[in-house]
């Protein structure tokens, strides 16, 4: 097998790491050891598992400066970035250990034996159950917190299931750092031996979702590798969920009673959203819709002033940087299109800001998908309409996203629609304010219809990310000594639970 290689993307520099990429018998042995250890795990305490969460948080804090360091010279990302990306996964997962510690993610339900118009009903009892060994394929993007020790990994724990984690090739050395953090973390909590496990590779990554005991995956990546890998999970023997984040150009709307009142400040705050993070953020808004006239003009001029003054940046890896060229030449292809920034294109790891401008009608052209891509990277697209219709037919034409944005003013007569619309088509509605930046929290949600998500109906942040890894099971007429803790009749976790119908709160 290769050796693994780390590089950094501002100087090309490469460097072995000293071990190889791991083959199939070693992405399997590590999902046996992972399946050998899920009944002990699951079984521990809810308690314990909180514990457990909280621990890798405090080993991560304790290694900090030698995390950031690590990261920076393999992302090219700025220190304050990755510091503030650190203390986001440290808090993530503490977040989780809440949820666990809550217990309400368990859905404990209890229904007792009675009589019914359908006839007698027996003692019923359901909670959510881990789903087993979980894949985790870390992201190029946030080399903590989409990463090794990321929300894929913590809501997998907290759910109960051990992890297979498969590294990204953009941060491998970060990725093993990090994983020393979770495996010092087991050693310190005494988890069971497999409870987290690290692989490395390519191939690494297709061996992990074909091993039969893996359960699930978690993937958070290009729309090309994320398909791929769907496919693969569903044309197992026995198939297998696959929760897919994948690419989305997120729409974003300046209606015209925005534009007339606050154009400037509109146009300079998105040239600053379209290259946060040089533009590698999965909610980047991408696809952006301005009304014509001399408003949508100043936006425009505003978004073109702040972008000229940007100069070029480092991107995560030269092949991220290689696709960010081929899609903005792709945009510029299409006829009609108006390049309105375009920078020297770069070259390695090295590229700059680009902006382009095109009508309405022309968005919805048949030969015109380039325009409704995904293009990863600080360029954005400017759709310019000149009525209520000309706005839906392009939004309509637009794919599915993670977020819509609607930029307006109070009453605004195109604030409702638009709302309804963005419901339908994203997971997640902003209002006067842009997409860059996921929060953790109760309500959040991270994920949208196909094809941004490969499943619309789950987040991959927030406390219900740990639904994923966990599948509904019915205990029938089972004697309360061989109940689970969470359904046993005195409630001996003190949950939240459903009891004939009516919920209970008490602790």
């Amino acid at each position: 097998m290769a050796d693994v290689i780390s590089t950094n993307p501002e100087t090309g520099e490469h460097r072995s790491l000293g071990f190889e990429e791991d083959g199939d018998a070693e992405v399997v042995a590590a999902t046996e050891m992972a399946a050998a250890a899920l009944d002990d795990y699951a079984s521990r305490s809810l308690n314990w598992r909180a514990g457990l969460l909280r621990t890798i948080a405090e080993e991560l804090e304790s290694d900090a400066a030698n995390l950031v360091e690590l990261a920076i010279s393999e992302t090219a990302l700025p220190t304050t970035r990755l510091e503030g990306e650190l203390r986001r996964t440290a808090f993530q997962l503490r977040f989780f250990a809440d949820v666990v510690s809550d217990g309400t993610f368990l859905d404990a339900t209890i229904d007792h034996a009675t009589d019914s118009p359908m006839g007698p009903l027996p003692d019923l009892r359901r909670m959510r159950s881990p789903i087993g060994v979980v894949g985790v394929f870390g992201s190029s993007n946030f080399p903590f917190a989409f990463s090794v020790p990321g929300g894929d990994t913590a809501s997998a724990l907290a759910a109960g299931c051990p992890v297979v984690i498969k590294a990204h090739p953009a941060h491998p050395a970060t990725s093993a750092a990090t994983f020393e953090a979770l495996e010092r973390a087991a050693r310190r909590c005494e988890a069971p031996k497999g409870t987290v496990n690290l692989i490395f590779g390519l191939e690494a990554g297709t061996a992990l979702v074909d091993a039969p005991q893996t359960s699930a995956i978690g993937f958070t990546g290009s729309v090309g590798a994320g398909l791929a890998l769907w496919e693969r999970a569903n044309d197992r023997s026995v198939p297998i969920p696959f929760f897919g984040e994948l690419g989305s150009a997120n729409p974003l709307v300046v209606t015209e009673s925005a534009a007339a009142e606050r154009a400037a400040e509109i146009g300079s705050s998105l040239a600053g959203s379209m290259t946060l993070g040089v533009g590698q953020f999965c909610t980047k808004p991408g696809l952006v819709f301005v009304p014509g006239g001399e408003d949508g003009d100043a936006l425009v001029a505003a978004t073109v002033e702040s972008l000229s003054a940007l100069g070029p940046f480092t991107m995560l890896t030269s092949s991220i940087a290689d696709h960010f060229r081929r899609g903005t030449e792709a945009i510029a292809a299409i006829s009609d299109v108006r390049p309105l920034v375009q920078h020297d294109p770069g070259s390695d790891a090295h590229a700059s800001a680009q902006l382009y401008e095109v009508d309405a009608a022309r968005f919805v052209g048949r030969d015109a998908y380039a325009l409704r891509e995904e293009c990863f990277g600080p360029s954005a697209l400017i759709v310019r309409y000149h009525s209520k219709d000309e706005l839906r037919d392009a939004l309509l034409a637009s794919e599915p996203a993670l977020t819509f944005s609607i930029f307006g003013v109070d009453n605004d007569r195109d604030g409702r629609w638009l709302l309804e619309l963005g419901a339908r088509r994203s997971g997640r509605v902003i209002v006067n304010g842009f997409p860059t930046g996921v929060g953790v929290s109760w309500s959040m949600q991270h994920g949208g219809p196909w094809p941004s998500t490969t499943s619309s109906a789950s987040t991959s942040v927030g406390a219900a990310a740990v639904e994923r890894w966990l599948r509904p099971v019915t205990f029938q007429s089972v004697p309360d000594d061989l109940l689970p803790p969470a359904l046993q009749e005195g409630n001996p976790l003190s949950i939240p639970r459903r009891v004939d119908g009516v919920v209970h709160y008490e602790r």
